[in-house]
C-alpha cells in the first residue's frame, strides 16, 4: 500500500528542511519563497522497534520495515486557490495525497524572512486553511452544477448527493473544512467520492527554536488553543535540530545530543508515527529464516485483504490464515512454543488483523 502524506506551510516555515530529516532526500532548501517547485517525494521507513525483537529471534536473511511516502509540496500563498504563487500546480499535489501535515512557523529568527513580515501561526494556519477551502467551494460547486441537471430524475442516490454536497458547501462558506464537518457512514462515502482537500486528515507541526522543543512556547500555546475543536494532532519539533541530528554519523552520537537536549528520541521518529496512525494505518508481520517484515494495511481489514497487499493471488485465492500475537510469540520464543501453548489461531475470511499479529497465509490459485 503506497500512502502519501504531504507537507504544506507558508514559504519559509521549514517544510524543506523537515522533508530532508524525514526522507534523506535532499530537497532544496533557501531562504526565499517557492523554492520548492516540483514536489519532492520521499520513501521513509516507518520506525518500529518490534521488527528487532523478531529479528533476534528469527535471525532472518534480512529484515524490511514497512514505508510510507512524503511529499515535500511548494509553499502555498494568499490566492493561490486563484492560481496566484504556483497555486493550481500546488493545489493539485495536496489532492492526490491522504493526509495534510501542515508546518506552522513557531519561531522567531529576524535572519529568516516571513512572507507576511512577523510571526503569527494562527494567521499563518488561517490562509492555508482559506485558500483550500476556496478550492473546494470552487470543487463543490462545480458538482452541484453537474447534479442539477439530473435532480427532475427523482433518482435517490442523486438527491442524497446533491443534499450531502450543498451541506458541504454552506460549511466551506462558514469558514468550515469539510474534515470539520459530521456525516454518518454512508455520508462519509460520497464526500470520498467528491475528493475535497479540507476533507483529508491533518496534523499540526509546530516547528520551534531549540529552547522550545520539549516544553512548547506561547506560539504553540495559541496553536494547541486554535484547533482544539478540530479533531487534529498537534506536533513540536525543532526542525534546525532535526537537521543536525541527521548529520550525525553514529547512533551514540545520536544519543548523546538527544540526551543534552533532553529527548528520548529524535522527532521525526515520532512524526512518523503519527503520521501513520493519522492515515488509520496499522501493521502486521511476517516471520521467516529469509525474511522478516512488517506489512501495511488500513485498520479493519479483514485476513484476505490484509493477504492481498502482498500478492492478489493471495486473496483471491485465500484459504485460511495461521495467526499468532506477537506479544505470545516473543515472550514465548518461538512458533513451536506458541502452539505448545495453544496460543496458535487458524481463522478464516471474517478474521480481522490486528497490530502486530504475525501471519502466515495459506492460499490456492
Amino acid at each position: 500500500m503506497s500512502l502519501k502524506c504531504g507537507i504544506v506551510g507558508l514559504p519559509n516555515v521549514g517544510k524543506s528542511t523537515l522533508f530532508n530529516c524525514l526522507s534523506n532526500a535532499k530537497a532544496q532548501s533557501a531562504n526565499f519563497p517557492f523554492c520548492t517547485i516540483e514536489p519532492n517525494i520521499g520513501v521513509i521507513s516507518v520506525p518500529d522497534p518490534r521488527l528487532e525483537k523478531l529479528e533476534a529471534l528469527a535471525n532472518p536473511q534480512r529484515v524490511m520495515p514497512t514505508t510510507m511516502e512524503i511529499v515535500d509540496i511548494a509553499g502555498l500563498v494568499k490566492g493561490a486557490s486563484k492560481g496566484e504563487g504556483l497555486g493550481n500546480q500546488f493545489l493539485a499535489n495536496i489532492r492526490e495525497t491522504d493526509a495534510i501535515i501542515h508546518v506552522l512557523r513557531c519561531f522567531d529568527d529576524g535572519n529568516i524572512i516571513h512572507v507576511d513580515g512577523s510571526v503569527n501561526p494562527i494567521r499563518d494556519k488561517e490562509i492555508i486553511d482559506i485558500e483550500l477551502q476556496l478550492k473546494d467551494l470552487d470543487t463543490i460547486e462545480k458538482r452541484i452544477a453537474s447534479l442539477s441537471r439530473n435532480l427532475k430524475s427523482g433518482d435517490k442516490d442523486v438527491l442524497k448527493e446533491n443534499e450531502v454536497a450543498l451541506r458541504i458547501k454552506d460549511g466551506l462558506e462558514q469558514g468550515k473544512s469539510a474534515r470539520a464537518l459530521e456525516f454518518d457512514e454512508k455520508e462519509e462515502e460520497i464526500v470520498k467520492k467528491f475528493q475535497l482537500i479540507t476533507s483529508k486528515p491533518v496534523m499540526y507541526l509546530c516547528n520551534v527554536d531549540e529552547a522550545s522543543v520539549k516544553t512548547g512556547n506561547k506560539y504553540v500555546d495559541q496553536v494547541r488553543e486554535a484547533v482544539k475543536d478540530e479533531n487534529a494532532e498537534v506536533l513540536v519539533i525543532g526542525a534546525k535540530i532535526e537537521a543536525d541530528i541527521t548529520e550525525l554519523e553514529t547512533y551514540e552520537e545520536r544519543q548523546m545530543f538527544l540526551e543534552e537536549l533532553g529527548l528520548e528520541e529524535p522527532g521525526v521518529n515520532r512524526l512518523i508515527i503519527s503520521a501513520y496512525s493519522l492515515l488509520d494505518l496499522q501493521t502486521y508481520f511476517t516471520v521467516g529464516v529469509k525474511e522478516v517484515r512488517a506489512w501495511t494495511i488500513t485498520k479493519g481489514m479483514t485476513a484476505p485483504q490484509a493477504a492481498g497487499v502482498i500478492h492478489t493471488d493471495f486473496e483471491k485465492g485465500f484459504i485460511r490464515a495461521e495467526v499468532m500475537k506477537y506479544n505470545d510469540f516473543t515472550t514465548l520464543g518461538s512458533e513451536a512454543a506458541v502452539k505448545e501453548a495453544g496460543k496458535f489461531k487458524v481463522e478464516g475470511k471474517e478474521y480481522v488483523v490486528e497490530d502486530g499479529d504475525i501471519m502466515h497465509f495459506r492460499f490456492n490459485v
